[in-house]
């Protein structure tokens, strides 16, 4: 929140008076976007909700920018204060379901004939998180135009380390051994799993410091990530059942094929050899 006295000489600035609440934020812009094409009750709902996550999800982008930043840089303690708020965001996400999931599914079927193909499965910065999170699928750029700003910020992001291959280029500063095949692998490949890495989980765990820490947030973003899907698919099971997404895929039964698939698989599969 922005509090004080704006007449207060310290809100004044080097280029004038200092801006209002609603200039800062742009007011006037952000809330005359949500325009309505029917005369649906939840319709202005339904477009906030989407337009909130799209919000979230650019800044989710910045901070994990940041927090890769952080981990070549080997610097934990900063990797542990952004891994905290990145996770914090995505559980305000997941938790703006319960929101969504107030709409009959009466008002969907008044407002889906005016949605035409439009659909959440577009959404270029869930695609770029996904790369960011360590996906590798070259249809998923494919299905934005060739010269799309879209479809170049997904295809540089999965040419990109992951947020996972960051990770292990951090332990591997710290001293843990990390296998040279995952170090140097081809980025833009999907990952293999690899039993050797499994030990050296094993070793940041048994160690108990602040890098086995920064593992657990890693796996409770992994879990959070995983939830999303879940409620994703169970809010869009509520609301139209079996049908076909509104961009043609199968609806709910593409997105459960999504469920139960980790990012960071080793963080999940060395506790079955401990």
């Amino acid at each position: 929140m922005l509090l004080g006295d704006p007449r207060s000489p310290s809100h004044a600035t080097a280029t004038g008076p200092a801006p209002t609440y609603a200039e800062y934020l742009n007011l006037d812009q952000l809330l005359s976007v949500q325009f309505t094409r029917s005369d649906v009750a939840d319709e202005p709902l339904f477009i906030a909700l989407h337009q909130i996550c799209e919000l979230w999800f650019k800044q989710l982008l910045h901070e994990c920018r940041g927090l890769q930043e952080r981990l070549t840089a080997a610097d934990l303690g900063q990797s542990v204060r952004l891994s905290r708020r990145i996770l914090a965001i995505w559980s305000v996400i997941v938790s703006q379901f319960d929101v969504l999931e107030t709409m009959p599914p009466g008002q969907f079927a008044r407002l889906r004939p005016h949605l035409g193909t439009a659909s959440a499965f577009e959404s270029a910065q869930f695609r770029e998180l996904e790369a960011v999170l360590g996906r590798r699928d070259a249809a998923v750029a494919v299905r934005y135009p060739p010269d799309s700003a879209a479809r170049q910020r997904i295809a540089a992001a999965m040419a990109r380390p992951s947020l996972y291959d960051s990770l292990l280029t951090m332990l591997a500063a710290l001293g843990y051994l990390i296998p040279e095949r995952r170090l140097h692998r081809d980025v833009t490949r999907p990952v293999e799993p690899d039993a050797e890495l499994e030990s050296t989980f094993e070793k940041v765990y048994a160690d108990d410091g602040t890098a086995a820490v920064l593992c657990e947030l890693f796996t409770d973003l992994d879990e959070l990530v995983q939830l999303w899907r879940y409620r994703h698919a169970k809010a869009v099971e509520r609301i139209i059942g079996g049908k076909r997404g509104t961009a043609g895929s199968s609806g709910v039964g593409y997105l459960r094929t999504t469920l139960h698939q980790p990012a960071f698989p080793e963080l999940w599969t060395f506790r079955s050899q401990r």
